[in-house]
């Protein structure tokens, strides 16, 4: 097997930063042709709904069904596909689920009440949080079947009180993943559907006879259903435009290189255009690095995906302390960010951009994947400088209240009828106007 060529890059070296905005770059501009399909595909299911649902259910996924209604999955199925998967899977989903349902109760319980306070003239002011009342959560089923997306999308939906989760999860050639199902189970999805692609994202969006429309859609999917999720955004909500999948590393030396090896191949599985970084200011750990990479690459099943993934976007940077790591950190922005030092709450503080924050060696980025309770669903492409996970704040929204009492009319008339009538909107000045007494 020949040598992997992943880039060394050194802040030190001259050529940095050409070289560094050369590995961060990453187009999020889909494909023209791509995005003249989707846009065929979500205008004939807005004008034929089912009709054209059923239609391209057969032709991408191979599955012939009579109605959409036979598409839709049963509780009672959902329940036979938990019961039966092996009693070790019915155990880990549960726990995982308990996990990520306590995370997103105490997320709702410190930011999602509502609140309202009276001033000294009597004046209501406040904010009314309300759910959602349905959200539709895409699950894919192509390559790979994800239950953690699952569990991620549907947990915080139902803490938040969403009236109704409707799942759509693509089944190519009719093939149910059972570990899926299970998890739409134990996450208390109401409804689930066998439909993917870019029509199953204007199914939610638009509705159909069979597919209730939705108010927000949520979860990963490729690049149709990235670009459906784009172009239905304003119909209704979206979670986010998500890119491909990235670690970002920062060791002080003090980890064994394997464990930082497999955590770079920890994203670099998912495709060839994730990315996997590794900061570090100790030269010879680098190396170490790199020779377990070396060395556990040939074991592993994905491996030719891995290595495209690291030879394509990866990179061991070498830096000249772990002030300066954190600070490139910043500017990349990762999805997930691994503190692998012996004393991660020392740089934490330091780190102001990142989906998903993880400290010390023990906390492998898979761990917040599948169980540890934070939600999985990151921002990607550097967007975390001004996005967050996905959460029950991503199921609610916000109604400001306000009350003014008459004798603070009085005084606020005064005010903004000054303002409207700077601003030449005379029936706003006048509408506050007529509402102050007569003296």
């Amino acid at each position: 097997m020949p040598a992997l060529n992943l880039r060394p890059l050194a802040t030190t070296a001259a050529d940095f930063e050409t070289e560094f905005a050369r590995l961060r770059h990453w187009s999020a501009d889909a494909d023209a042709a791509i995005e003249q399909r989707v846009a065929e595909i979500l205008a004939d299911v807005q004008q034929r709904g089912d009709a054209a649902v059923l239609e391209y259910t057969a032709r991408f996924d191979g599955v012939q069904a009579e109605s959409v209604a036979a598409l839709e999955l049963t509780r009672e199925e959902l329940k036979a596909a938990f019961e039966a998967i092996t009693p070790a899977q019915r155990s880990a989903l549960q726990a995982a689920a308990e996990r990520v349902r306590s995370y997103h109760e105490r997320q709702l319980q410190a930011s999602g009440q509502s609140w309202q306070y009276r001033d000294e003239d009597g004046t209501l002011l406040g904010q009314k949080v309300t759910p959602l009342d349905r959200v539709g959560i895409y699950v894919p089923g192509g390559k790979a079947a994800y239950p953690s997306s699952v569990l991620m999308n549907a947990i915080p939906a139902h803490v938040a009180s969403v009236g109704e989760i409707i799942m759509v999860v693509p089944t190519p050639r009719g093939e149910k993943n059972p570990l899926v199902l299970a998890a739409a189970y134990v996450a208390g999805v109401h409804r689930v559907f066998t439909v993917g692609g870019a029509q199953a994202v204007a199914a939610l969006a638009y509705g159909t006879a069979t597919i209730p429309g939705v108010d927000k859609v949520t979860g990963p999917g490729n690049a149709y259903v990235a670009s459906a999720k784009r172009r239905v955004f304003g119909q209704v909500g979206i979670d986010m435009i998500a890119g491909p999948s990235e670690i970002l590393v920062l060791a002080d030396g003090t980890t064994p290189a394997d464990w930082v090896a497999m955590d770079l191949f920890s994203q670099a599985e998912h495709d060839e255009l994730a990315q996997s970084i590794l900061l570090c200011p100790d030269a010879g750990y680098l190396d170490q690095v790199r020779a377990a990479i070396e060395r556990l690459l040939p074991e592993m099943p994905r491996q030719a995906v891995i290595r495209a993934s690291l030879e394509g976007r990866g990179a061991l940077i070498h830096t000249r302390s772990m002030e300066e790591a954190c600070e490139i950190s910043n500017r990349i922005a990762p999805e997930h960010l691994e503190v692998s030092s012996a004393d991660p709450h020392r740089w934490e503080p330091l780190l102001r951009h990142a989906g998903a924050i993880f400290l010390g060696a023990f906390t492998s980025e898979s761990l917040g994947d599948y169980c540890a309770g934070p939600n999985h669903v990151l921002p990607t492409a550097g967007t975390a400088r001004f996005s967050s996970p996905l959460g029950t704040y991503d199921f609610q929204k916000r109604s400001s209240l306000i009350e003014v009492s008459e004798q603070s009319a009085q005084v606020l008339g005064v005010i903004a009828a000054e303002l409207a009538y700077g601003e030449g909107l005379q029936g706003h000045a006048r509408a506050a106007e007529m509402r102050l007494i007569k003296r």
